[in-house]
């Protein structure tokens, strides 16, 4: 089973590795991708979470009354993104020792399995999450809404590599999106899709929408391509 507080010590020691950068934003939207996973494949118990609890302590430490998820209060209090990511683990860490001084967590990361885990594996990030983001992205982002749906992905891959879990046959759609986009705009830099469609695009919003277009049309090619291969088989036949 994977281990979230182990995750999140390397990601503080070579954010470059996992997020691009020192971001609070960036780990925020990689730390949700990864909970997807668990939560898809795991049925966690919230009180298993070593996070859960944290947003509402961070609230009652900063004074704040209105609803505000973790990473928008320690950016807030921050200003920077670099400087609230290094702050998160400061915050992260006084948590987790009141936690334990409070006897509410007995070991640094402890994972339930629900009663009934099948409604949690019809879940596909690749397939339903896309779909409601491409409907209400703010639901699921906010600021910099292309460079989050890559974080979030990111993290729901690895936390399922971590398990040894097969991809899904909309996952393994997706794998070959990268290459694609690096062929579509004759770029070959080593830079991830979402930064390569941004450097297209006037900005994150219009790069989200930019997106979606895109992969549908890697989508449609695809399918194009098994349908030619199809029928050039049938004709041989």
């Amino acid at each position: 089973m994977s281990n979230l507080s182990r995750l999140l010590k390397d990601i503080k020691e070579n954010p470059v590795m996992y997020i691009d950068k020192p971001s609070i934003t960036h780990l925020s939207s990689f730390v949700s991708g990864w909970y997807f996973s668990q939560i898809e494949h795991f049925g966690l118990n919230p009180e298993g979470y070593p996070m859960e609890g944290f947003k509402e302590w961070m609230q009652e430490r900063a004074k704040i009354t209105v609803s505000r998820s973790w990473s928008e209060i320690i950016l807030f209090l921050c200003h920077t993104e670099r400087n609230a990511f290094y702050r998160f683990f400061e915050e992260y860490d006084k948590f987790l020792k009141h936690k334990n001084d409070s006897k509410i967590l007995e070991r640094e990361e402890k994972y339930s399995p629900t009663k009934d885990n099948s409604k949690f594996r019809q879940f596909d990030i690749y397939d339903e999450i896309l779909k409601g983001i491409k409907k209400r992205p703010a639901i699921y982002l906010r600021t910099s809404p292309i460079t989050e749906l890559d974080m979030l992905l990111r993290g729901y891959s690895l936390s399922r590599r971590e398990v040894g879990i097969l991809p899904t046959e909309p996952e393994r759609e997706f794998e070959g999106f990268q290459s694609w986009i690096e062929e579509k705009y004759g770029i070959n830099s080593g830079q991830s899709w979402a930064k390569i469609i941004l450097f297209y695009s006037v900005d994150e919003h219009e790069a989200l929408q930019k997106f979606f277009e895109l992969f549908e049309e890697y989508l449609n090619r695809n399918k194009s391509s098994e349908v030619d291969e199809t029928s050039g088989l049938n004709r041989e036949y």
